[in-house]
């Protein structure tokens, strides 16, 4: 991700560039470093600082637009995320935003998990600080979209909480599991950090988290198994990655296709591919929520639901196995009307 600038003044940020020897030296020498890689339509093939080095704020930095914060997750290989250049070229495709890569290779290439779960504190405390300069040059909280992949989401959470639940958006893509499951809501990324947090769940019997954490909480294909994924361990790699990345894939795959990933609220998959869970009334004209950037426009519905006690939005969808993963299905939704005794069929594609 190394591309040099045109007019020759400065070459541009690249990606910490590390391997498994860094993952071996973090066993007797641990290093952390956070490097902010801004990147606008100005200069979508060339990463720069978000500060400069007398503190101020980079030139293409517009505090009047939207700031999305894209954080990876633990990377004990320490190779750059093979998404992330396609996810910021849709990014800045959907909307004219910021878009701040936050590199924390170093201290998330470790043979040691629980290290890199640590860290995570780390990594928000030093955001913080960021954010506050941020602040003071014109910068709002509400404007805000954290997306995290794996650790990358509860590191969005601990900031969340920092700034006590005052972040627009947290995206939180198959949060990690390990070191997270069961764990108390300040231990994890959870509904109150962010005034709308939408996350999707793709390997929660592996990698991923299995809970609930957000105002709505997607769960392609029950979760669990993803379609295309290898089923067996000699597949190598992928074996182990492909169901949790596939949350990532799915988001921008909702950015940059004209799949509709409409998903239905359900309390378990079992119910949701009986056709029991079809009724999205609830949601007003929006009718059923869809994955992805536009889960927001469901935000003031799903706020009303969290109101008093919380009430967890879980919703289902299928999708296929490949690139951009759409499914074409019929389903019979069936909607009882209890005092009336009456049902339909009605014809849904997704």
């Amino acid at each position: 991700m190394c591309y040099l600038r045109r007019d020759n003044k400065r070459p541009c940020l690249e990606f910490s560039q590390l391997s498994l020897k860094d993952s071996f030296q973090d066993l007797f020498v641990p290093r952390i470093e956070i490097i902010l890689m801004l990147y606008t339509r100005n200069n979508l093939n060339c990463a720069e600082p978000l500060f400069e080095h007398n503190n101020s704020l980079n030139v293409n930095f517009n505090t009047e637009k939207k700031t999305v914060w894209l954080i990876h997750g633990y990377r004990p290989m320490g190779s750059t995320p093979s998404w992330l250049r396609n996810f910021l070229r849709v990014l800045l495709n959907e909307e004219d935003v910021n878009v701040i890569v936050v590199d924390w290779n170093r201290g998330a290439t470790t043979f040691i998990y629980n290290r890199a779960v640590k860290n995570t504190r780390k990594v928000a405390e030093n955001l913080s600080g960021r954010i506050r300069n941020l602040l003071k040059h014109g910068a709002s909280l509400d404007k805000f979209h954290f997306i995290g992949v794996s650790l990358g989401a509860h590191i969005s959470g601990f900031v969340g909480k920092i700034f006590h639940g005052q972040l627009g958006r947290i995206t939180g893509l198959d949060p990690a599991g390990p070191k997270f499951s069961g764990k108390p809501s300040y231990s994890r990324l959870h509904y109150t950090d962010a005034k709308f947090v939408d996350v999707i769940h793709s390997d929660a019997n592996g990698l991923g988290i299995q809970e609930p954490l957000g105002h709505i909480d997607f769960y392609p294909n029950g979760g669990k198994k993803q379609p295309g994924c290898p089923k067996s361990i000699f597949s190598g790699i992928e074996f182990i990655k492909c169901d949790h990345q596939r949350a990532v894939y799915l988001f921008m795959a909702a950015l940059e296709s004209n799949c509709n990933f409409v998903s239905f609220p359900c309390q378990s998959y079992k119910d949701y591919k009986s056709s029991l869970c079809v009724d999205c009334d609830s949601y007003k004209e929006k009718s059923c929520p869809r994955l992805g950037y536009q889960a927001e426009l469901w935000k003031d519905v799903l706020e009303e639901r969290m109101k008093g006690w919380p009430t967890w939005t879980t919703v289902f969808l299928d999708t296929s196995g490949t690139n951009p993963f759409c499914s074409h299905q019929f389903a019979g939704i069936i909607l009882y009307l209890l005092k009336e005794k009456k049902y339909f069929w009605s014809q849904t594609h997704v």
